[in-house]
């Protein structure tokens, strides 16, 4: 059977362009995100159906025949944003050199060319698959002849649709699509649906009358409101069921005959991609075309992509010895991969992978190895020699408790695919290497990592060589990211602060901080003894014993015995949630009782079970810090999460008693003072905050008096409270039904304060719309230290999608800024402290504060070394100022 693939080439190149960075760019600075994410969906679909015939359709510029049928057609969609709209002739150049037709007609849309060139292949008998991300193609579906591919987000995100499937997924049979979508309606080409009915009640009106002449014959059978508002809507509706339904028969000059694949003239197609510079989808694209011959294979790049590597399982400590040693005299930077046994970084190395970059040979060590005297000899040789790995981190962490310190780290593929692109969200291996390079480093049916056998078992071999195309992958990867960080600006960014970060979170990891454990299980059960207490009082003020954590008995003894008023409805039920029960707080006394057992058995669970479970033999918890999670850069903590640990509330204070320093030492705390505001003055350039922070007067009464148009010493307490709430509101793109919220004021209230804020200080607003316009030009914002972060939101069809997107852009700058610094901060002053040769160390992070273990001996240079370390990690409109404090407790030095 032949089988044919049908395109929709907008679509495709619509998705790819929102799915790829925007600063996906040539070094001439052509912007290529939309025809690079093409290329690579097109490569994926030749691979994985591998057609016979291909063809992709186009929409023209001019009005269709539906804009004629239907008023205002498609007229609450946003022209494509200029950067993709220049890329489609891009697209269609190079589908072009790749012999592959392109179809499009005046007055008809891609969908119908589509349909056309299907019906001629299922009255064919072939098999053909549509690609889109349209719905309208449904419509097509007839088994076993046209299926959907139906491409849901990104490049690679599709699900593939027969009749079953689409039944499955909208309701309907594809023969009565077209009519169930004219109820409906579709908000992409502004065709209205009928009020109240969704895709649940359009599929089963159709599926119970069979057409829409039906349904509006039998009106009186339905409910009164359905039949009122299909009654309204009737005319809306038949206009959608005459634009809806696709065209099987347009006047186009290509038959399926002219659909199979021109031989490609090589040396063109190497041209225009080389200017476009994907070489990696060129090496691809050459593999899987049938129209590139033996003559494309071997003249193309030559890239370590596709560099095999073999590898050799040592299992003699001498041996192992022997071999590690050798690098040490390496010309070129070696590259590293690990297995751990259990949790990555946090258990036994199960196997060690070792070998030069570019080699096609490498050595694996058994894990237990790593012990032996001559082997941690040989790997502490290794500690300046440069190397390569994916998430060094863990690594250097485990490898710390053998007394291995490798100080020599050259590319983390990790942290530069996070650089690349910050809202990717998924930094493992195989993701990176499948998304940058097209590489499979492991197959789908690899045993998990961590659960591989290397004790010499019959599968060994393919551990070994999983290993092995780890390393390849890495040495890929590294140049490659290496490159793309470089050409969008943050190659400082990586070297100056990223790269020497991963050491110093290691070591701050490997360190740990200790903890107080008998005073840590005693606040454990104060607070389940309170718990259990408020939980008694709760039943006694319902008249009865019930679930007080079971949400529908809850729901029972609030809203139907108590008879409160429910004041939000959820799927399961009228809403028992904090704020819900906020609102209630004057209406009954059970309902402070409520909202304290849950912080309550919050606490106990959260931190009173969780920190416990997470303290080591040692006695100190070894948290893990992530770099590569938060897309504005900053730091967060898990394993457990001390970042969360409550600020400003006693319980988060007793906690805090129970982190204690080494014996022998203290803890200095540091704290940037007010860091994201100072940020806020610095980036906006505003005199009035710049003034209020130079003369080093309090910044929130300065505020106030400014807001609220009053002198300093008349500032009340509410009006600095509710200035502060303001000014930090701004660094996380607050607006006014946030402030509300927070300050429990009305809505119009708060936009006054808003207002009246951005009045003040006019330099503050001014550079909240600059970077949002910035953002919107470019894609992406991006901090003094070049860190950028894409935001694709903007450009969104979806209005709350674009405020999202907006909110993001204003805080962006802000908080990847503070990022930076800290960061600067951290990196410096765990340098300092090991270039003096000190004795204290950095133990914790925790926003913006630091906690450094002090000799007593160290106590006064140590002071001023973190004071002065971390004013001066930029130079800012304002000062960056630092709370220092000292204590035997967390909390002491908190105080």
């Amino acid at each position: 059977m032949t089988t044919v693939l049908l395109l929709d080439g907008n679509s495709l190149a619509y998705r790819a362009f929102f799915a790829l960075p925007p600063d996906l760019a040539t070094a001439s600075g052509q912007v290529t995100n939309a025809v690079f994410g093409f290329t690579s969906m097109l490569t994926n679909l030749l691979r994985d159906h591998k057609p016979d015939l291909i063809a992709v359709a186009w929409d023209r510029p001019e009005p269709t025949f539906r804009h004629a049928l239907v008023d205002d057609y498609k007229g609450g969609r946003e022209a494509p944003p200029d950067i993709l709209y220049q890329q489609l002739g891009l697209v269609k150049q190079l589908l072009g050199v790749l012999g592959i037709t392109c179809v499009e007609l005046v007055s008809f849309e891609a969908d119908d060319i589509i349909a056309t060139l299907a019906t001629q292949g299922r009255d064919a008998g072939d098999d053909v698959i549509v690609v889109t991300g349209d719905r309208d193609a449904y419509q097509l579906v007839e088994d076993p002849f046209v299926r959907v591919l139906y491409n849901r987000r990104g490049v690679s995100d599709y699900v593939l649709y027969d009749e079953a499937g689409i039944q499955e997924r909208t309701g309907v049979v594809p023969s009565v699509y077209a009519q169930y979508a004219a109820l409906r309606g579709d908000p992409s080409d502004n065709l209205p649906g009928v009020p109240g009915v969704g895709e649940k009640t359009a599929a089963k009106l159709i599926n119970e009358y069979g057409n829409l002449d039906a349904i509006f014959q039998n009106l009186q059978a339905l409910t009164p409101k359905l039949r009122a508002n299909l009654a309204d809507f009737e005319a809306t509706v038949r206009a959608n069921a005459t634009a809806t339904p696709l065209v099987r028969d347009v006047p186009i000059e290509v038959s399926l005959d002219d659909l199979g694949f021109a031989s490609v003239d090589v040396e063109e197609a190497r041209r225009l991609f080389d200017f476009l510079e994907m070489k990696t989808v060129w090496d691809r694209i050459t593999k899987v075309h049938p129209g590139f011959g033996a003559e494309a294979a071997g003249a193309t790049t030559q890239a370590t992509t596709s560099r095999e590597v073999s590898a050799r399982f040592v299992s003699s400590a001498t041996e192992a010895a022997e071999v590690l040693h050798s690098f040490v005299t390496s010309p070129k930077p070696i590259v590293l991969a690990a297995v751990w046994e259990g949790a990555v970084g946090r258990s036994s190395i199960s196997a060690l992978a070792c070998g030069e970059s570019e080699s096609e040979t490498c050595v694996v060590v058994r894990g237990d190895l790593l012990a032996d005297a001559g082997v941690v000899a040989a790997l502490s040789e290794l500690s300046s020699i440069p190397f390569r790995a994916h998430d060094a981190k863990p690594l250097l962490r485990s490898l710390l408790s053998s007394g291995i310190d490798l100080a020599g780290l050259e590319f983390d593929t990790a942290v530069l695919a996070y650089l690349a692109d910050p809202s990717a969200g998924s930094y493992d291996l195989e993701s990176v290497a499948a998304s940058q390079l097209g590489l499979e480093v492991r197959s789908p049916d690899a045993p998990p990592i961590g659960q591989l056998d290397l004790g010499g078992g019959d599968s060994t071999q393919n551990d070994v060589d999983y290993l092995a195309s780890s390393l390849a992958a890495i040495d890929a990867l590294a140049d490659h990211l290496a490159q793309q960080v470089g050409d969008a600006g943050m190659r400082a960014l990586y070297d100056d602060v990223e790269r020497p970060l991963i050491r110093v979170l290691a070591r701050m990891e490997h360190l740990g901080v200790a903890v107080d454990v008998d005073r840590l299980r005693a606040l454990g059960i104060a607070l389940a003894d309170e718990a259990q207490s408020l939980e008694k009082k709760i039943q006694e003020l319902a008249g009865h014993p019930f679930q007080v954590n079971s949400t529908k008995q809850l729901q029972v003894v609030l809203f139907d015995e108590l008879k409160l008023n429910p004041q939000k409805k959820t799927k399961t039920g009228f809403s028992t949630d904090a704020q819900t029960l906020e609102k209630l707080l004057n209406d009954h006394p059970i309902i402070e009782k409520l909202l304290r057992y849950r912080e309550v058995e919050k606490l106990r669970s959260t931190y009173g079970v969780g920190l416990l479970a997470e303290v080591a033999p040692d006695g100190r918890i070894h948290a893990t810090f992530n770099q590569t999670v938060a897309r504005t850069g900053r730091l967060s903590s898990d394993q457990p999460n001390l970042h969360n640990i409550p600020v400003r509330t006693d319980e988060g204070r007793r906690f805090r008693e129970c982190f204690v320093p080494s014996v022998g030492t203290r803890f200095l705390v540091a704290d940037y003072n007010q860091i994201e505001l100072r940020v806020i003055a610095h980036l906006a350039e505003d005199p009035g905050l710049i003034d209020a922070f130079t003369s080093g007067t309090d910044i929130h009464t300065a505020t106030a008096a400014r807001v609220f148009g009053v002198e300093p010493e008349s500032v009340t307490h509410a009006q600095r409270a509710k200035a502060k709430m303001v000014s930090y509101g701004l660094a996380y793109g607050m607006e006014a039904y946030g402030l509300a919220q927070r300050l429990a004021i009305e809505v119009g209230e708060a936009q006054h304060i808003l207002d009246a804020y951005f009045v003040a200080f006019p330099s503050v607003r001014a550079y909240m719309d600059r970077v949002v316009e910035e953002a919107r030009r470019k894609g992406y914002t991006e901090t003094l230290f070049g860190r950028r972060r894409p935001i694709p939101e903007l450009r969104s069809d979806n209005f709350r999608i674009r405020q999202a997107g907006e909110r993001q852009a204003m805080n962006a700058g802000i908080q990847g800024l503070a990022a930076d610094l800290f960061k600067v901060a951290l990196v410096r002053l765990d340098q300092a402290l090991e270039e003096r040769r000190l004795v204290s160390q950095v133990c914790l992070q925790v926003h913006d504060e630091v906690l450094v273990e002090v000799p007593e001996a160290e106590a006064s240079e140590v002071e001023d070394l973190v004071r002065t370390t971390m004013r001066s990690v930029g130079e800012l409109l304002v000062p960056l100022e630092v709370n220092l404090s000292w204590g035997s407790t967390w909390a002491d030095a908190k105080s």
